[in-house]
């Protein structure tokens, strides 16, 4: 039986280029799976067939034979070239094992980070860090420029980074060519575990540096200015992109995340961008109205004006005297809500006084006396 043209396999033209051969077997080979055609007794034929054409198409020597001598090119007429499968283009099992294990990667291996290179870098990202910042209300007001101090790990000086004496290149592990895994073949199956030379790196360091132990990073406590903005509230977060852990073996630094805290106020309590103050009146002013002065956030104080019969709780409102907008956005307001205070250890005279005082209301208000009398009569009654 002849064989199909391998373009015609995948489903492709002869011009088509790497990337587009590449889509076409995914497809195909997604397509024409054994697990997912079951009921299709051809599938494995049909899967090993794409897997050949693949092989060759996806080998640039192999393709340039292929497009020039066909099939032919890799039968024994054609001076022994590679040929895809075993006699009459079959492939024993460990030819399909293989090929499966190229599917696999092929189909997997931009999610699980492929199979790489001999020799590629194997450095890695340094950690994020976190640090916890804890700021007054009157620095999250007005935003201020702070240095803090952060232990953490920087590249090592002495062999820059790399982890190698003199700073000196790592060398490809001979074990794995730098892949950082190896296979073995067990049956049908493939399996690929962690390279055990390198423990996964895929380079190896013949003279470690004395300074980091070839890491490539020393512990260090570094001192970092912190730009933080008017308006932050606790949970803000902070980040500080490239200032984190350094890398192991050159690799890039991760990040610093600085997290805000604002400290309780004595005198102020935040809700957004709004504050509120409980503000103490005098028992005369709140009767007889008036103006006080109250502080401000920003050090200030405002002038109030107090309606004449004010009760405790009752809240005022100042515009624009509230925490600024973390984002822009204009200010907040302060809401002010006033505690009438009862006047404690009085002199005689100021009892009469007071005395006289409810007289006067009695007189002038009848029916707010009728009522506390009624309630006078009421507990009477109740400790007769």
């Amino acid at each position: 039986m002849s064989k199909r043209d391998y373009y015609d396999v995948l489903g492709t033209s002869k011009g088509a280029s790497p990337e587009e051969i590449k889509k076409a077997y995914r497809a195909k080979a997604k397509e024409l799976h054994p697990d997912r055609n079951a009921d299709n007794p051809d599938a494995e034929s049909l899967f090993k067939e794409v897997n050949e054409a693949y092989d060759v198409l996806k080998d640039a020597d192999k393709k340039a034979a292929y497009d020039r001598f066909g099939h032919a090119a890799f039968e024994g007429g054609m001076g022994g070239g590679p040929r895809p499968g075993g006699p009459g283009g079959f492939q024993g099992q460990g030819d399909f094992a293989s090929a499966f294990s190229d599917v696999f990667d092929d189909l997997f291996g931009d999610f699980m980070g492929g199979r790489g290179g001999a020799g590629r870098s194997r450095a890695t990202r340094g950690s994020d860090l976190r640090y916890n910042l804890r700021v007054s209300l009157e620095d999250a007001y007005r935003g201020l420029q702070k240095t803090i101090n952060v232990p953490t790990s920087v590249p090592c000086t002495t062999c820059t980074g790399t982890g190698a004496e003199g700073g000196a290149e790592p060398t490809t592990c001979p074990t794995c060519s730098g892949l950082g895994k190896v296979r073995a073949q067990q049956g049908f199956f493939t399996v690929e575990r962690t390279c055990p030379t390198c423990n996964g790196v895929g380079q190896m360091i013949k003279n470690p540096c004395k300074a980091c132990g070839g890491a490539g990073r020393v512990e260090k406590e570094r001192a970092l200015s912190v730009n933080i903005p008017a308006g932050v509230e606790t949970g803000t977060r902070i980040r500080l992109a490239g200032e984190g852990e350094a890398g192991l073996r050159g690799g890039p630094a991760g990040d610093l995340y600085i997290f805000i805290q604002v400290a309780d106020h004595p005198l102020f309590e935040r809700d957004g961008v709004s504050l509120h103050c409980r503000v103490p009146v005098s028992m005369t002013s709140a009767a007889m109205g008036g103006d006080i002065e109250v502080p401000t956030i920003d050090g200030g104080r405002s002038r109030v004006k107090i309606p004449a019969g004010s009760q405790s709780g009752r809240q005022m409102r100042l515009r624009g005297k509230g925490m600024p907008a973390l984002r822009g956005g204009g200010y907040g307001d302060m809401f002010i809500e006033l505690a009438v205070e009862t006047p404690v250890n009085l002199t005689s005279r100021q009892k009469d006084l007071l005395r006289e005082f409810e007289k006067l209301s009695e007189e002038n208000n009848p029916e707010s006396s009728s009522f506390f009398s009624k309630v006078k009569s009421f507990w009477d009654g109740m400790k007769g």
